[in-house]
């Protein structure tokens, strides 16, 4: 059996590269990502979803919903990213 290249399973799994289907499920990727690492951080500074709401004036709802992948607001991400001492940088390709 021939080994795929990374590019080949995507197309296969989710469409090709700018295809609407392939556009969702790279937006859901990035959300997961930015997710697991909010999570991670909060975890690794022994803080409560709650406690973190409580510090960007949030509910603790909102901080799942960030840590779960959904959709979230970038101003929002911010707050959440700084709150847990964390850069966000944006860099041309």
């Amino acid at each position: 059996m021939k080994a795929k290249k990374a590019k080949d399973l995507l197309a296969e799994r989710y469409g090709e590269k700018g295809s609407e289907s392939r556009e969702k499920f790279r937006e859901e990727a990035y959300s997961y990502y930015f997710g697991e690492i909010i999570r991670s951080r909060r975890k690794e500074l022994h803080m409560s979803q709650e406690k973190l709401a409580e510090t960007v004036g949030k509910q603790r709802p909102y901080i799942s919903r960030i840590e779960n992948g959904e959709d979230v607001k970038i101003s929002n991400l911010l707050l959440v990213a700084n709150a847990l001492d964390l850069s966000v940088q944006l860099l041309p390709r």
